[in-house]
C-alpha cells in the first residue's frame, strides 16, 4: 500500500543519512583527506552534509501531509487524519467538514487545507465513496448565481 511504501522510503532515507555521518569520520581521515587543507575538507563535507540532512528534509516537506487514514466520525461530523510527522510516528489531525477548503487552482501534493494544513487524499483508498464527497464539499447544493450585476446607463 501507499502507506507501506511512504514508511519505506522515509526510513530508508534515514538509513542512509545516518549510515554516511558515521562513516564521515573514517572517510576523512583513511583517505588523507583529514590531513588535507582545511578548505578541501570544507568543502567534502558540506557535500556530504547536504545529501545528509537535505534529503530527509526535503523527503518529509513532501510528504507530511500525505494522509495514510482517514477517519469519519458521522455524529459529529468531524474527520481524524493519521500523517506520519518527521520522526515517523503517527500524527492526529481532527478537523471538522466547515474547516476543509478546497484550493481555487489544484496543487502539487495538496487535495484540501484542514484549517491551515494541506492534505493529501487518494479518493480511491475510501471505503465509501459518500464520505470522500461530503469531506470534499460535493453533497453540498450547486448554486448558480445568474443575477447580472446592476449597471446603470446613464446617457448625458
Amino acid at each position: 500500500t501507499a502507506r507501506e511504501v511512504l514508511l519505506s522510503v522515509k526510513f530508508f532515507s534515514y538509513s542512509t543519512s545516518i549510515c554516511s555521518l558515521s562513516i564521515m569520520p573514517t572517510i576523512l581521515f583513511k583517505t588523507g583527506l583529514g590531513v588535507d587543507s582545511l578548505p578541501m575538507q570544507i568543502v567534502f563535507c558540506s557535500i556530504i552534509g547536504f545529501f545528509t540532512f537535505i534529503t530527509p528534509v526535503m523527503l518529509h516537506l513532501i510528504t507530511r501531509g500525505y494522509v495514510i487514514r482517514l477517519y469519519h466520525k458521522g455524529e459529529t461530523d468531524t474527520y481524524t487524519a493519521i500523517t506520519y510527522n518527521v520522526i515517523l510516528a503517527e500524527k492526529k489531525t481532527v478537523f471538522h467538514q466547515k474547516d476543509v477548503k478546497i484550493p481555487a487552482i489544484s496543487r502539487l501534493f495538496t487535495t484540501f487545507y484542514a484549517k491551515t494544513k494541506s492534505m493529501l487524499v487518494n479518493p480511491s483508498l475510501f471505503e465509501y465513496p459518500q464520505d470522500y464527497n461530503h469531506l470534499m464539499g460535493y453533497d453540498k447544493p450547486f448554486m448558480l448565481d445568474l443575477e447580472e450585476p446592476n449597471q446603470s446607463t446613464e446617457s448625458k
